[in-house]
């Protein structure tokens, strides 16, 4: 049996997944991400953890593949990032610097698109080779993949869905800088933060006045309940993202859209709103892409890590 690693970092913790090539994980464990020194702490770090792990259970190097590793920033196809802003790193060559620390083979990839490809090879995208992945958490990250392999682009752009422009009369600036991006409008603390705005200035009787501390989980909770303005934030969301997905499509035509960080815990009724409005906006022959939500969770980019490698 061959056996790989997938390790997916994020700003607060390194979540790593120790599999064999069929996609069962047979274990996995987390670390503290240090941040500290620009960053400088974090690939020896993940290198210490693994080569221990693989000292503490006698395994054989030569039946490991290699490791998988998904970041929160640009990758190009020879493993340069550009920089990942919130782990202090800038331009360098993760995929050779962690390879040089453990002995193994690494691939590395945006956090995104790896979590795009867990979905599509053991999760709800399981099947589908084309599968654009959304994720609806504290901004908007997104995943695409053509023909079984991820779309990195030529700077290791490719999938960032959150940047994408839409019209809106409120003019919000992105965290990037620019001005209405879909981020700032559809993320969770974007949603939260139209809802503390339109209970302010809502002429009629809602459920969402009584909330000290709005968010967009309670928002799609009281639309859930009827709420008459929670349900029309939620169709404005819907309505947005729906028409953002529609251009995706446009470019991508995928089998599936899968829907997932922690606004996707709405569940079947965010995923009816955004597939109505797609619909309604979409081209004709990628209209019946089918929406789902996400089903591996925080697991995704362990296991797109390690589908990466293959």
């Amino acid at each position: 049996m061959r056996y790989g690693f997938g390790v997916d970092v994020g700003g607060t913790s390194i979540k790593i997944g120790f599999f064999d090539v069929d996609g069962n994980m047979l274990e996995k464990w987390s670390i503290d991400t240090d941040v500290s020194d620009s960053g400088s702490h974090i690939l020896p770090e993940i290198a210490e953890s693994i080569n221990a792990y693989i000292e503490k259970n006698k395994i054989d190097r030569n039946s490991v593949i290699g490791i998988g590793l998904g970041v929160p920033g640009p990758v190009r196809s020879d493993g340069i990032i550009d920089k990942c802003v919130n782990l202090g790193w800038s331009a360098f060559n993760v995929g050779e610097e962690l390879s040089s620390l453990t002995g193994l083979h690494v691939k590395a990839g945006n956090d995104a698109n790896v979590a795009a490809l867990g979905e599509m090879w053991c999760g709800s995208g399981r099947g589908c080779e084309n599968v654009v992945m959304v994720t609806l958490g504290t901004g908007i990250g997104g995943g695409v993949i053509i023909g079984g392999r991820a779309l990195h682009g030529a700077h290791g752009a490719g999938g960032e869905i959150g940047h994408i422009s839409i019209s809106h009369k409120e003019n919000r600036v992105c965290a990037c800088g620019k001005v209405n991006c879909i981020e700032a409008y559809a993320s969770g603390p974007a949603i939260a933060r139209t809802g503390k705005t339109r209970v302010a200035e809502y002429a009629g009787v809602t459920t969402l006045s009584s909330v000290e501390n709005i968010t967009a989980k309670e928002i799609f909770e009281h639309a859930d309940n009827g709420d008459a303005l929670a349900c029309e934030i939620v169709e404005e969301i819907g309505e947005l993202l729906g028409e953002v997905l529609a251009n995706v499509a446009c470019v991508s035509d995928p089998d599936i859209f899968i829907i997932g960080g922690g606004v996707s815990h709405a569940g079947q009724l965010l995923i009816d709103v955004v597939q109505k409005h797609y619909k309604r906006n979409v081209f004709h022959a990628s209209e019946e892409a089918k929406f789902a939500v996400a089903a591996l969770g925080s697991d995704a980019g362990k296991y797109g890590a390690v589908r990466l490698l293959l």
